[in-house]
């Protein structure tokens, strides 16, 4: 059972949402599609659901070209990010109303309400009305109702964003368990790179209406393919920097040296685009061989038992997140450290060249 987009487009009023776009989904996979807000993901699951028709290519399932077909008629479940229950119904109404729909027998709604609440962690709670649930057990009655079709396709649009982070990350960990036992594809869209970690299965980064690239999640953070799909894969964004090659020495920015080792000593002399994430930044150096750079300290952000420091060296903007709490001086110069082994050199044009050496080994 596959789900197969074969250069797929959408334009609305000449404005281009989705670009062609070539997608293969397989049974039993969970599927992230990770960007900022107006990157496609939205775009991108109406067109595989149905509620829109693409300009041009063709959408298939199970190798049926079934790109004019109305949804009601495809095996398609959505849960959007604010969640839909019917308030005068009790949640085993709520989650058999699918079911009745579709003319099934009271044995059967029966049965699979029962499997489906079990699925939920909802038992207990099938005699209550919506109303009288936590915002959590309400997203798992909306959730219940899309999984008790037993569609083959399950669309997520952002379903925790409105959910408090103890139930977000309760439901972050239930999720890849139910759709382990309900072997349907499942589509997840996020704006946050650590929840597309959390969820795991495959990855498809997005920007600007296009998939930069669709891997398994491990991959595309670890090994990003461009310098746009280590931005996306990245919370704060990855920092970046010039830097030039030159025989066995690569010069950062405005003058720190290190001997180009590994891929990076295969690379041809030229110019090319260095970057780090933020959380390899140190302001305190614990091994040999770490490269220092001059920065002015422009604002920090504590988290409790982290802190957020914006950079400026030499007019590029960096974030770090270093462990700890620090009293550091607004607008005074603070030292900052790279291990070379986190960094990731990028062509100037973006696309990756060498990958850190960290995420090869990992």
């Amino acid at each position: 059972m596959t789900l197969e987009l074969r250069g797929v487009s959408k334009s609305v009023e000449g404005v281009a949402h989705i670009y062609p776009t070539d997608l293969t989904l397989e049974k039993g996979t969970m599927n992230v599609l990770l960007g900022p807000t107006l990157s496609g993901k939205t775009s991108l699951m109406r067109l595989m659901a149905g509620l829109d028709v693409p300009n041009e290519g063709t959408i298939h399932w199970h190798g049926r070209d079934v790109t004019g077909m109305r949804v009601q008629d495809r095996q398609v479940a959505m849960v959007y990010q604010q969640f839909i229950n019917y308030p005068s119904m009790t949640v085993y109404e709520n989650i058999a109303s699918p079911l009745k729909l579709m003319g099934k027998s009271a044995a059967e709604i029966d049965t699979a309400v029962q499997k489906s609440a079990d699925l939920m962690q909802l038992t207990p709670m099938l005699h209550r009305k919506p109303l009288e649930l936590s915002g959590g057990q309400q997203q798992r009655c909306a959730l219940a109702r899309a999984l008790v079709k037993d569609a083959g396709l399950v669309l997520l649009d952002e379903p925790l964003a409105n959910l408090d982070y103890k139930l977000r990350e309760e439901l972050r960990v239930e999720i890849p368990k139910i759709f382990e036992e309900a072997g349907s594809i499942f589509v997840y869209a996020t704006t946050e790179p650590e929840e597309a970690l959390l969820l795991g299965g495959h990855t498809a980064a997005l920007w600007e209406g296009r998939v930069r690239q669709f891997d398994l999640t491990p991959t595309v953070y670890r090994q990003p393919v461009d310098a746009i799909t280590a931005r996306v894969f990245s919370d704060p964004p990855m920092n970046f920097l010039n830097v030039s090659k030159t025989g066995a020495e690569i010069t950062f920015g405005t003058g720190q040296k290190t001997v180009a080792t590994g891929l990076m000593a295969n690379l041809a002399d030229g110019r090319y685009i260095a970057g780090f994430r933020p959380n390899h930044v140190e302001i305190t150096s614990h091994v040999d061989g770490v490269m220092g750079f001059d920065t002015t300290l422009v604002v920090t952000e504590l988290t409790g038992s982290e802190t957020f420091v914006h950079l400026d060296h030499d007019g590029e903007k960096w974030v770090g997140l270093i462990h700890g709490i620090h009293n550091l001086e607004l607008g005074g110069p603070l030292q900052v450290f790279i291990d070379p082994s986190h960094v990731y050199i990028f062509d100037e044009s973006g696309d990756l060249v060498a990958p850190a050496s960290y995420a090869l080994a990992a």
